[in-house]
């Protein structure tokens, strides 16, 4: 794997950067991505160089339509391809409000950044792609959605997050049909309860949820680096018949029991 190309995006910290580590393993090539260049650069940076590939940071705003070309020219300039497109960059509410309160600021800003902008991002890959498989057939390139359990968990004072999530699953479906001729195949991946900065202000919340209330069979937070080993397994090409599928990475969540 050592020339292909990977592209995270918001995989300075957190998931992506968990992401980002664990193809970094696998001795993939590493395009981090960001909004801006901040200081949590460095260390996504050292956290996959040190495995010994390639790794830049390229600095764009997935909510702008406009960034995405000239991000991807940047990948293109350096390496030649993108093999990995994994669409991860994604906010939560500024505010939590009841769907009844809540503000059309907060859900356009949410729908841009979690949904907008990862669907035309994938419409610019996936035509590079089609161009890369038309030139070499035995490239395998895939993308993987970083949705989220939230796709179909009802959470009313957030509902603008789950409808984003729920619709990266949709987005999933529609391009792992259009993409299966051209051998690009698709896959989302579901996160849980994941220890990042987006869960930190709930912490005791989930604590609680998890080892008094039985909420999970397995009985422990997740850990960005479980959604990158998920991703590191798509990424060795084990799954080649296998293309729309959901991955839970919940610690059992979804089983939904009694």
């Amino acid at each position: 794997m050592s020339d292909r190309v990977a592209l995270i995006t918001g995989s300075t910290r957190g998931i992506g950067r968990g992401i980002a580590g664990q193809l970094a393993k696998k001795g993939i090539n590493i395009a981090l991505n960001g909004r801006s260049r901040g200081e949590h650069v460095g260390e996504a940076i050292e956290v996959c160089s040190k495995e010994g590939v390639e790794v830049d940071f390229f600095q764009a705003d997935i909510s702008d339509s406009e960034a995405h070309r000239s991000l991807l020219d940047e990948i293109q300039d350096k390496w030649g391809r993108l093999d990995i497109l994994v669409n991860n960059a994604g906010v939560a509410p500024t505010e939590r409000k009841d769907i009844l309160q809540s503000k059309e600021e907060s859900f356009d800003r949410v729908l841009r950044i979690n949904l907008k902008g990862p669907y035309f991002l994938t419409q610019k890959v996936s035509n590079w792609m089609i161009e890369q498989k038309k030139q070499n057939s035995s490239r395998e390139p895939i993308i993987v959605n970083i949705s989220s359990l939230s796709a179909y968990t009802s959470s009313p004072s957030r509902g603008e997050y789950c409808i984003s999530k729920a619709g990266i699953s949709m987005m999933t479906k529609l391009y792992a049909d259009r993409l299966a001729e051209f051998g690009i195949n698709v896959y989302e991946i579901r996160p849980g309860i994941i220890s990042t900065d987006m869960t930190e202000g709930v912490r005791e919340k989930y604590d609680r949820m998890i080892y008094e209330e039985d909420l999970l069979p397995i009985e422990r937070w997740g850990e960005p680096e479980d959604v990158g080993k998920a991703i590191s397994a798509l990424a060795e090409g084990g799954y080649p018949y296998t293309t729309g599928e959901v991955i839970n990475v919940d610690g059992g969540f979804h089983l939904r029991r009694l």
